[in-house]
């Protein structure tokens, strides 16, 4: 399969390891805050073969622990994809797999397949807002499914959510506490502007650092660790 992006390292994907990183293409949501539009419109300047990740892999045997599989969505590319992670795990790499957990079907094969080691799903929204946060028709049935399936999976896992003061309130933040509880570790990621699928969100803003701590205290009596990032 090809991939729209290859980083050969990375410290701060892959929670305690050394990691190369690459981004699949395509996504079935249209979150207007994505910092990754050119993925999700499978625009990217450049194309990389997996044979050439693979390649790179074998050279890098011993010398870095993992790989993360990050998007665009991941799980958009099927049995193409799983069959990269079997070649992957042969070569004795962890995998963290990134998703928004929109297709529990493929999530369920890879762990059963025991072919991820760590799973980060983002939470978008709560359920109720779903179909308006990510601008396409959703299965919230599936992204409950997906939840509760990463948290039984007996897997390394995070639940993390990208937050606008625009899109989300703290309510909202509760109400997520409520359809992830019992959660190992989530956390509140702060948005950034930069590049953004929807241009009018490139300088759209996030909370204070003071709100983040509330909201922090909040989640803390729903997951078993919650962090900012």
């Amino acid at each position: 399969m090809l991939f729209g992006g290859f980083e050969k390292f990375t410290l701060i994907d892959y929670p305690g390891k050394t990691a190369c990183m690459v981004y699949t293409m395509g996504c079935p949501f249209r979150c207007p805050y994505c910092h990754n539009p050119e993925l999700v419109n499978q625009v990217c300047e450049t194309k990389i073969d997996e044979e050439k990740v693979i390649d790179f892999l074998k050279s890098r045997v011993g010398l870095l622990d993992g790989v993360v599989i990050t998007g665009g969505e991941p799980s958009m590319h099927g049995d193409n994809l799983i069959n990269f992670m079997r070649r992957v795990k042969l070569l004795n790499f962890s995998i963290k797999l990134d998703s928004n957990g929109v297709d529990p079907s493929f999530l369920q094969k890879v762990i059963q397949e025991n072919l991820v080691d760590y799973i980060a799903m983002d939470i978008k929204s709560p359920m109720v807002k779903y179909m308006q946060t990510v601008n396409r028709s959703v299965d919230v049935e599936a992204i409950r499914k997906s939840i509760e399936l990463i948290k039984s999976s007996g897997k390394d896992y995070e639940f993390r959510t990208t937050v606008l003061d625009s899109l989300l309130s703290f309510d909202d933040i509760d109400k997520i506490g409520t359809e992830i509880s019992g959660a190992k570790r989530y956390f509140l990621q702060k948005f950034v502007s930069t590049k953004t699928l929807n241009p009018k969100f490139a300088k759209k803003s996030t909370y204070k650092d003071e709100d983040f701590i509330k909201m922090k205290t909040l989640m803390e009596k729903y997951v078993d660790f919650c962090g900012i990032r």
